[in-house]
């Protein structure tokens, strides 16, 4: 506000009517810069003429910086037919009231459903978090290799904590199991990217259809705007399922190759000894 002020004239702009603003810039007494900041100025400067906001400056101050990039289509779109340019503008202002304050209701809402789903889910999360005694530990395996190969083959879900307790049912420390899982991130960087891209496009879906979700339920049965917003839903759900799709489709385990790489052992050594866990009854997906 105050950059525009200091570039004006000093004339007092609430002194001047839009119309004969307007006819200044028309003949070039007023460079379009000028013109959208006198009427910038003038509407602020009589701010109580409009009676919105209660007569609040400052909330109308912080709607007008969301009105101004308007304005200049505003100005564009006048036609020199009916009413003046000042009352145009004026309907500008409380025409576009009314979608500025639609849009801060639809913001809060979104917002406040968007907090309480994800506190739900943090609740959720916080019950279901597994609880280890602390002298809980795996006994001496038979075959640890066929535990290591498993475990570097589900890696992306081993945590710190089963390092720990796993480490001395197989014979090797914690600190070489978690040098072979860092080869492995590395390994499948690119993978793990997109699959991280994805998550955040889930998620964010996620929160998208129960914003809207939200929306809709806010609306009166007989509101026009009811359609629009359950089409919004509808699209939203659907891109919701296709993202979700092609998230569950991406392998997270680590390929066979990349077991043997990082154990320095032949890929063949990798395949014989999955199957051998398959044939047993094990629930891990070969994949080369």
């Amino acid at each position: 506000m105050r950059e525009l002020s200091a570039d004006l004239p000093e004339i007092p702009v609430s002194d001047l009517p839009l119309n004969n603003l307007r006819e200044q810039y028309i003949g070039g007494q007023l460079s379009r810069k000028d013109f959208e900041g006198r009427i910038f100025q003038f509407i602020l400067n009589n701010y109580k003429r409009f009676h919105l906001f209660n007569h609040d400056r400052d909330a109308f101050t912080d709607y007008l910086g969301w009105l101004y990039p308007r304005l200049s289509r505003a100005i564009d779109a006048y036609k020199e037919v009916g009413s003046s340019f000042d009352a145009y503008i004026g309907s500008i202002v409380r025409w576009s009231y009314k979608e500025y304050r639609s849009r801060a209701t639809d913001h809060r809402i979104t917002e406040r459903a968007c907090w309480e789903t994800r506190a739900t889910e943090d609740v959720a999360t916080g019950e279901c978090t597994p609880a280890y005694l602390a002298d809980e530990s795996f006994r001496p395996v038979k075959n640890p290799r066929q535990v290591l190969i498993l475990l570097l083959k589900s890696y992306s879900f081993v945590s710190d904590d089963f390092i720990a307790r796993v480490s001395p049912a197989i014979g090797v420390s914690p600190d070489k199991l978690v040098s072979m899982i860092n080869k492995l991130h590395e390994l499948r960087e690119e993978r793990e990217e997109e699959i991280r891209n994805l998550q955040d496009k889930l998620d964010c879906q996620y929160y998208r259809c129960v914003a809207y979700q939200k929306q809709l339920e806010s609306l009166p049965e007989t509101a026009a705007r009811r359609e629009i917003m359950r089409g919004r839903l509808e699209r939203a759900k659907t891109h919701y399922a296709a993202i979700k799709q092609r998230l569950a489709a991406i392998n997270r385990d680590a390929s066979n190759s990349q077991i043997a790489k990082v154990l320095d052992i032949p890929k063949g050594t990798v395949d014989s000894t999955l199957y051998a866990v398959k044939r047993k009854g094990g629930i891990y997906k070969q994949r080369t």
